[in-house]
């Protein structure tokens, strides 16, 4: 007799989510952990990043200050996840769909344009009204770049 197959399997968007999360797990940033996914058509990862220092640059010498002189703080050095998974991919993200814990800013929404990503599946979007994040949607709109919010579709749990 055929068994049924598991019903409570992840969908693919709670899936990449979750690898999303994980990977934000490696940023060492004490306020804010993003992580970001893409993938192609075939639902294959292709990149992978987490918001750090660019490589070379140590985190023991570079502030994670969010306030302060500009130069003394965070903002000046860190690489976004989204822009650090543009740059870790392994294969042309053209069409691809990008995963992100974070809707992106401006200047990531320019490099996941200019390099042909096609759709955006972002989980949280606190800084919506924010004139960079506007900005942000207005150019994705231009662009014709696809972007929704992620909804789980029930309680993920790991057993």
């Amino acid at each position: 007799m055929k068994e049924d197959k598991r019903k409570d399997y992840f969908s693919w968007d709670e899936t990449f989510m979750q690898m999303c999360k994980v990977i934000a797990q490696r940023s060492k940033d004490p306020n804010t952990q993003t992580g970001a996914c893409i993938v192609n058509d075939s639902n294959i990862i292709i990149g992978l990043g987490y918001n750090g220092f660019p490589r070379g640059c140590s985190d023991d010498n570079l502030s994670w200050a969010r306030e302060g002189d500009f130069q003394d703080t965070k903002y000046p050095y860190v690489v976004h996840s989204e822009e650090n998974a543009v740059l870790n991919s392994n294969a042309s993200t053209e069409g691809a769909r990008m995963y992100a814990t974070l809707f992106p800013c401006n200047e990531c929404v320019k490099v996941i344009i200019q390099k042909g990503i096609k759709e955006i599946i972002y989980e949280d979007d606190k800084y919506h009204d924010d004139e960079k994040w506007v900005a942000s949607r207005k150019m994705l709109d231009l662009a014709g770049v696809k972007y929704r919010q992620y909804t789980p579709s029930k309680k993920l749990t790991f057993e």
